[in-house]
């Protein structure tokens, strides 16, 4: 590729990109000197699971290791103890150690699915952030003033609404941003929420003789409700580590529209090539659904293997082009069976992750997109028998088996 085209392809979805000049004059270097650029993105490990909103960030890794760059996968084993106050209306409870070290285990494991590991990185904060020290803490905070961390939308928010904020978190942008000084950073690659912890960064890398790292920031992905972004506590997710069935179907089931940001942001495609897939279903030359089952099928070949995903993919037309559908072959949802035997469905809906909240629910129901053992639910105060041993529940193109426990 040209720098042109490098710059085309690394900025691709992004949101920010502070500055691309700058990233330019960064690639036209390491073309010359033949040094790859260090390219650093921060995971806390709050959670033991990622989704493929977390990947959009490490498809954006994967495509400078495609380019020949360092990537370092930093897990904040740290900063995870401070705990990332980004779009916190409170201050957030910090992860114990113990927590830490685990979910760190599983995104490790996690991450490979889509980065080389011969050639990715993986470090840890608390290796420097640990022997800071309170003197070296105490200099870095002389780095940033109060008015700085009040521009943070969060910080001031809480500030004029008379809301506590803890000392500590003002730390956590600041070490963040020490971890770029450490790395000796080109590029750091984060969420939309973190432009201000990435922009931390590149503020105080000049005072310790470095030159400012490029930030770079990538959209939040929407979830399976096109609506808010992809979240597990909102039952609105995609895990990496979800099987190839239960990946396929999940990806089917967005809607026609939110089809076309996930080609852009979870797929190596350019922009001009989704667009022009995009004229080809506007011009009715190719038909949305097949579009469709192309995406997921790329999908899930990224955290599977191609075998599975067509696999997967015949498995899908199997049930719901042809009509059929085997309780045994549908992955499991366990909900609780309350005294009495039956439930609503909308609680059910949202217990079994297939709707966002029980007014998601009644709207599902209402447009007709529910089934409950094959048969369409249009009654918003339907209950459901689960006395009975299998009960297969249908929302869109997805379908699980309800496994009851009391």
């Amino acid at each position: 590729m040209t720098i042109d085209e490098q710059l085309s392809y690394l900025t691709k979805g992004c949101v920010d990109v502070v500055r691309a000049g700058e990233l330019k004059a960064k690639l036209e270097r390491s073309a010359k000197t033949g040094v790859p650029l260090v390219v650093k993105v921060g995971f806390d490990p709050t959670a033991p699971d990622l989704h493929l909103g977390h990947t959009v960030l490490l498809r954006k890794m994967k495509h400078f290791q495609d380019l020949g760059h360092r990537v370092v996968f930093l897990i904040g084993d740290f900063t995870g103890l401070i705990g990332d106050p980004t779009g916190r209306s409170k201050t957030r409870p910090p992860l114990t150690r113990d927590d830490i070290a685990a979910n760190a285990e599983t995104y490790k494991a996690q991450v490979f699915t889509l980065l080389d590991p011969q050639r990715t990185v993986v470090d840890f904060n608390a290796r420097w952030l640990g022997d800071l020290g309170a003197e070296g803490l105490v200099r870095l905070a002389a780095r940033y003033n109060v008015a700085q961390m009040l521009e943070r939308r969060d910080f001031r928010q809480r500030f004029d609404a008379g809301k506590p904020i803890a000392i500590h978190e003002f730390l956590y942008p600041l070490a963040q941003a020490y971890d770029s000084v450490f790395l000796k950073a080109d590029v750091e690659l984060g969420g939309t929420d973190q432009l201000f912890n990435l922009n931390v960064g590149r503020d105080i890398m000049p005072g310790y003789g470095l030159p400012p790292q490029v930030v770079m920031t990538t959209p939040l992905l929407e979830g399976l409700d096109g609506v808010e972004k992809m979240s597990k506590s909102l039952g609105n997710y995609i895990g990496v580590t979800e099987s190839a069935d239960e990946m396929f179907g999940k990806v089917m089931s967005v809607s026609d529209d939110l089809m076309w940001r996930y080609y852009v942001l979870l797929t190596d495609e350019t922009e001009a090539a989704v667009a022009a897939l995009r004229q080809h279903v506007v011009a009715g030359t190719k038909h949305p659904k097949a579009v469709k089952q192309d995406l997921a099928e790329r999908i899930v070949s990224d955290f599977h293997s191609a075998e599975a995903a067509m696999g997967a993919r015949q498995a899908f037309e199997t049930r719901f082009s042809k009509g059929e559908l085997s309780a045994d072959t549908l992955p499991g949802v366990e909900v609780v069976i309350p005294a009495g035997g039956s439930v609503a469905l909308s609680r059910v809906l949202v217990d079994a992750g297939l709707a966002a909240s029980t007014s998601d629910a009644a709207r599902k129901i209402q447009q007709g997109g529910v089934k409950l053992d094959r048969a369409r639910v249009t009654v918003v105060t339907t209950r459901v028998d689960l006395s009975r041993p299998v009960v297969v529940l249908e929302v869109g193109r997805k379908a699980v088996r309800l496994l009851v426990r009391s």
